[in-house]
């Protein structure tokens, strides 16, 4: 395991560089680095050369040879320069946030969508920074038979990436397409996606309700790839469930980017459920960032229900738990591992399904009663009125089930009203 010094600046001054240093430590112990040294700076201006001041880096070179340390791990995002500057003057490899969460991704990754939407993030992050990256970018290769006499091993690298980067565009783009038929072959049912932070818990609740055994870890983003689930206990819908990619501060762009077609399990839901880990420290702050990432997917407008997770470890605080039942009326709080407040989970997704039904009223004569249980599959029947020759039925339809109970009256009887 290599050893590594951490480093969080407030540039904000804003005083959040400590729970961010605390997670950055988590994530570089998933990026399998062993940290031996924390470091903070409050800065008024980023240096362009080398991020912190002149002072902290000295300190850094101190800290380096008294550790032995094999990398410096910023909370931040560094310039190709910075980085370049930075471990020219301490000697030793020196990585940002960014980088430390491609890594996690590409070991977490497990399918064939994850690992390309992962490998396409890493080159376009690595691209501008192959200086760093190859020890021999500085030799020139040319002579017979080379594409570009005197072409140097950095245009060459470069040009290779390029290549892979479009062949990994190409690849994602045939995955995406393959998503998008899955997605239309389950329009039909109400989609349900859960969101958050990442160690949440979003895949025990989905587990909670599902009755299926994803991967669950106490982990960074032990789930990266989007599970599609249909609920069955007690839900008297069709509703299908989906696990998605952890969020997290500062998640790298690029990672966003080619997460599209994941990320789209979100935009085209009918419900985001956002689970919160009201037993962390600093659950207010991971709240506030997962619902800014939500809006800048373009799914704000989506309704949401907020699920306050881990009560059962609030056994000492119920101050907190009162004061955010107060502030969020209309959030369930539960307890996945041990299954507490998941009737009222189940009631306010039911809620939020039943919202979105149609009126609709069919009037049945006698000889056609048989086709009731035909119309249950697609609609709700809230009312019966039997009268001498015919039955009313008062249903409620989900707008996507209305051309089905259409086809299923085709020829036998037309809606009084709807």
């Amino acid at each position: 395991m290599l050893k590594a010094l951490l480093v969080g600046v407030d540039i904000t001054g804003n005083g959040s560089t400590g729970h961010s240093l605390d997670e950055l430590e988590g994530l570089a112990r998933t990026a399998h680095y062993q940290p031996v040294g924390h470091f903070t700076q409050r800065l008024a201006s980023i240096n362009p050369k080398t991020f912190i001041g002149k002072g902290k880096v000295d300190e850094l070179v101190t800290a380096v040879k008294h550790h032995q340390a094999d990398a410096v791990i910023f909370d931040e995002t560094l310039t190709p320069a910075q980085t370049r500057n930075l471990e020219n003057i301490l000697k030793c490899g020196v990585v940002d946030r960014p980088w430390i969460i491609l890594e996690i991704f590409k070991d977490h990754a497990c399918t064939r969508e994850a690992k390309t939407q992962v490998e396409l993030a890493r080159l376009q992050y690595a691209l501008p920074r192959l200086t760093r990256m190859w020890t021999h970018l500085s030799r020139q290769r040319g002579g017979i038979g080379m594409k570009d006499v005197g072409e140097t091993q950095i245009q060459l690298d470069r040009r290779s990436i390029r290549d892979q980067i479009a062949k990994l565009n190409k690849k994602l783009k045939q995955i995406q397409r393959e998503r998008q038929t899955q997605r239309k072959a389950r329009r039909g049912a109400y989609q349900v996606s859960l969101v958050g932070y990442t160690n949440v818990g979003k895949s025990t609740l989905m587990n909670c309700l599902t009755g299926t055994h994803t991967l669950v870890a106490d982990k960074l983003f032990a789930t990266l790839d989007s599970t599609v689930r249909k609920v069955k206990k007690n839900f008297p819908y069709p509703i299908l469930l989906a696990d998605t990619v952890g969020l997290i501060d500062k998640l790298p762009h690029d990672l966003v980017a080619s997460f599209k077609s994941t990320l789209d399990e979100i935009r085209n839901a009918n419900l985001l459920l956002h689970v919160v880990d009201i037993s962390h420290p600093n659950f207010q702050e991971q709240l506030r960032i997962a619902e800014e990432l939500t809006r800048e997917m373009g799914a704000d407008a989506l309704p949401m229900v907020r699920v306050f997770n881990k009560i059962d470890r609030m056994a000492g605080d119920s101050d907190t738990l009162d004061h955010m039942r107060r502030q969020y009326p209309e959030a369930v709080f539960v307890s996945c591992r041990q299954g507490l407040g998941m009737d009222d989970l189940r009631k306010a997704i039911v809620k939020q399904y039943e919202a979105n039904l149609l009126p609709y009223r069919v009037e049945l004569p006698y000889p056609q009663n048989n086709l009731i249980q035909k119309i249950r599959k697609h609609a709700l029947i809230v009312k019966e009125d039997y009268h001498q020759t015919s039955v009313t039925l008062d249903l409620r339809v989900w707008p996507q089930h209305k051309s089905k109970l259409l086809a299923v009256l085709d020829g036998h009887s037309q809606p009084a009203t709807g």
